[in-house]
Parts: C-alpha cells; sequence; structure tokens
C-alpha cells in the first residue's frame, strides 16, 4: 500500500470515529448518562477528523451553539483543510514524507 493510500485510509478512519463520538455524545446527552469529554472530541477532530466531526455536528446538530466549542472547532477544520491542501503540493509531501521515515 502506498504512502497516499494509507494516508487516505487513515483519514477515512479518523473521520469515521470522529463522527461516531459525536454521535455516542449525543446519545448521552440525550439520556442524560455521562458524556465524553469537550476535549476528546476536539483531539478526534485535530488530528484529521474535523470533516466527519463538522459533519456530525451540523447533521446531529450537537453543540453547534455551545462556546468556545464551536469556534475552536472551526478552527481545528481551517488547520485541517490546509494541511489537505498542503499534502497536494508535491514538494511539501515528499518533505513530509521524508521527515515521517527519517
Amino acid at each position: 500500500m502506498t504512502m497516499l493510500a494509507t494516508l487516505a485510509l487513515y483519514l477515512l478512519v479518523i473521520n469515521g470515529v470522529a463522527f461516531a463520538a459525536f454521535a455516542w455524545d449525543k446519545r448521552c446527552a440525550e439520556r442524560d448518562l455521562r458524556r465524553m469529554p469537550e476535549k476528546t472530541l476536539l483531539t478526534l477532530a485535530a488530528i484529521g477528523g474535523a470533516f466527519g466531526a463538522v459533519y456530525a455536528q451540523q447533521k446531529l446538530r450537537h453543540k453547534t451553539q455551545k462556546e468556545p466549542f464551536r469556534t475552536y472547532l472551526n478552527l481545528i477544520a481551517v488547520v485541517n483543510v490546509a494541511g489537505y491542501v498542503a499534502l497536494c503540493v508535491p514538494s511539501v509531501r515528499e518533505a513530509v514524507l521524508a521527515e515521517l521515515l527519517r
């Protein structure tokens, strides 16, 4: 499996995990059960799961009004997008891969 395919698989998995975490937290909120810490939800977004987190936030209408959580999640999403775009530039991708393999 190429490094790019591995990265794509990782992003697919982490975004699915982020979506599932938001769904679980929403379910716990509705049933007055112990909730997932916001730090955990934001960490999942920060390590690549921002698309899944933002999609879950909107689809499930979960934590859409909660500040500063909403702002932090949006900032993390912007940083994720910038990182994805940077990885599309061959010279940046090669430098990142070289550093990871070092």
